[in-house]
């Protein structure tokens, strides 16, 4: 049997450090035999098919730990420094030979190759229990589904390349590779976590012991991801893509509405509460029941309940990125601030009483100032009107002018984001907000900006209930689930439910999907979901295109910077709601069909 030397690697971020899967990587160059033969190395090799997971809080460098720019590229946010991919999207400035095209592309396919030798080869273990090759084949399974959910929620109808592994000498235009159409990528994802699932939850692990590896409810939640993405309609139906084939001309975009594909995302999800809640999981609420510690802790505290998956340790540079640059603080608490809020994210977060800033019952003040104490602060302070009396969700979310800062070890300090501030672009110079606003979510509160032995959650309970409601509203408007747990959400938020005395209940589908679509924006504010929701709705070309906004952080006098300015105009053009083919790839196999408009 031919040979080949392989170099094992990985990081240990991908696993608890509750076990030792990951504690010591061996550095000496093994045959591909001898990889198999030993459990010890399997795992370890399976470790590397781990390392594919993106760690999107290292989203600065696009692609460093297989991030994206799904912030900094969405309506949420901007980065100030313009190497940013985000940035280049948002003014159309990338394509196909963009390498970070190219970067995330490749890594998601050489996840995928890794996976499927893993599986190949794993019935090699001769130290292996039976029970364990059944659990790590299900594992590796799952990650390749993933990886191919990953990479369909951004290129769409992609290749698949089957089960086994292709050759590393093999000669890929005479493999005939083709792009595959959604319907049958969706199958595929579905199909190999329905596989997987039964053997997961047979997996005995250990409570606390391995939770940075995949389980059951993991591959539930991506099926129910991908029927949701197949159901949406830039996947359904979408006219938009009629002359869309591949290069053995078959449809690669279904041209024919079927509103059954809601209801199968829609029964995944309800597979899932029923299996999962609240034995397993359920809404985080913190022992004090104040709301505003409820959403901060869920995105902080490290496998609570509400976390479905969470990837082990790392952040330093998203902490970085959201700490302001506070001229003259310690270190711990003095950073960049560079990923700022835009005036749009801001203006999205509802009232205190739930109602959102254009609603004349909203309780809003769009000007002047008022004495004002922040749910995180301990006495009241003159704050602009417009960021007072907003719900929690916004003071956990946004970092404002004049706000005390979260972590008070190195004296209490007021974030001042105006041009001659402490966090403003005189004392910065490189490392300021370009909004006026900094992003504030999943600050780990009381620990220095430095820190990294943390979970990044990538999976909640939350988020599943809004898939659930979104899904429900568009095949069975009238389904009584869609209000109960659209409601737990805005419940545990600390804000009037839907139907209650002081809120009335959207009466029709239409405005039940624009309370859902509102809901998904600022609960799920800065989680790498806003950028694939508003593509999937087809609604990106009307918010993510034009004048953006923030507060004047030029303005030389601080009662100046007040006035909203346009910071960037930004396009959106029809190819970019499905991402270009890299150029390279299709060099190398000149069979595939590029994305429309690239």
């Amino acid at each position: 049997m031919r040979k080949f030397i392989i170099v094992l690697t990985c990081t240990t971020v991908l696993l608890s450090c509750n076990n030792d899967f990951l504690d010591q990587v061996p550095d000496d160059r093994l045959t591909f035999e001898d990889t198999f033969q030993s459990e010890n190395y399997a795992q370890r090799y399976l470790a590397n098919v781990y390392s594919q997971i993106p760690s999107e809080y290292a989203q600065r460098y696009t692609t460093s730990d297989n991030s994206g720019p799904w912030t900094g590229g969405s309506d949420e946010a901007e980065y100030v420094w313009g190497f940013h991919m985000g940035n280049w999207l948002n003014v159309g400035d990338w394509n196909a030979t963009t390498q970070e095209v190219s970067n995330l592309w490749s890594n998601f396919y050489r996840g995928i190759r890794s996976a499927s030798t893993f599986i190949d080869n794993i019935d090699q273990c001769s130290d292996c229990t039976p029970e364990d090759i059944i659990q790590y084949t299900a594992e590796a399974r799952t990650l390749r589904a993933f990886f191919y959910y990953n990479l369909m929620r951004s290129w769409g109808p992609v290749i698949l390349i089957g089960d086994s592994p292709i050759p590393p000498d093999a000669d890929l235009i005479s493999l005939g590779l083709k792009r595959n159409s959604i319907e049958e990528v969706t199958a595929y994802i579905v199909s190999e976590l329905d596989k997987a699932i039964p053997s997961l939850e047979a997996s005995n692990f250990e409570p606390g012991s391995e939770d940075g590896r995949l389980q059951a409810p993991f591959a539930l939640f991506i099926k129910q991801k991908t029927l949701l993405f197949a159901a949406s309609p830039i996947y359904n139906g979408n006219t938009d893509y009629a002359d869309f084939v591949n290069a053995e001309g078959e449809q690669l975009i279904p041209q024919t509405y079927d509103v059954q594909k809601w209801k199968l995302a829609a029964d995944v999800s309800r597979e899932f509460i029923q299996k999962y809640v609240p034995g397993r999981f359920k809404l985080y609420i913190d022992p004090s029941g104040d709301p505003y510690m409820s959403v901060r802790e869920v995105m902080i505290t490290d496998y609570n309940e509400e976390i479905i998956y969470a990837r082990p340790r790392g952040g330093m540079a998203y902490h970085y990125d959201i700490t302001p640059y506070h001229l003259g603080a310690d270190g711990c608490n003095r950073g960049a601030g560079g990923l700022g809020a835009t005036q749009e994210a801001v203006d999205a977060f509802f009232t205190s009483n739930g109602r959102s800033i254009d609603d004349p019952q909203a309780n809003y003040a769009a000007d002047g100032f008022s004495d004002f104490q922040a749910p995180y602060d301990f006495t009241a302070r003159s704050t602009y009107n417009p960021w007072t009396n907003r719900e929690p969700r916004f003071y956990n979310s946004i970092t404002y002018n004049g706000s005390l800062w979260l972590n008070r070890g190195g004296g209490d300090i007021i974030t001042k984001t105006w041009f001659g501030g402490n966090s403003g672009r005189q004392a910065g110079t490189n490392d300021y907000t370009p909004t006026g606003y900094v992003v504030r979510k999943s600050y780990p509160v009381g620990e220095c900006r430095t820190f990294t032995a943390r979970t990044i959650p990538m999976m909640r309970l939350a988020e599943l209930y809004l898939d659930y409601v979104e899904a429900l509203n568009e095949y069975a408007p009238s389904d009584p689930d869609i209000l109960i747990y659209l409601n737990k959400i805005r419940s545990r938020a600390g804000i009037p439910e839907y139907g209650s005395i002081e809120l009335e209940a959207p009466a029709t589908q239409q405005e039940m999907r624009e309370a859902i679509h509102k809901e998904r924006r600022v609960e799920l504010y800065a989680e790498s979901v806003r950028y694939f929701d508003v593509r999937r709705w087809k609604t990106a070309d009307e918010v993510l295109a034009g004048p953006t906004h923030g507060m004047d952080i030029n303005a030389r006098a601080e009662e100046d910077f007040y006035n909203i300015k346009p910071f960037e105009t930004r396009v959106f053009r029809p190819q970019d709601y499905l991402w270009p083919i890299p150029q390279d790839e299709l060099n190398a196999t000149p069979s595939l069909t590029q994305n429309p408009g690239w």
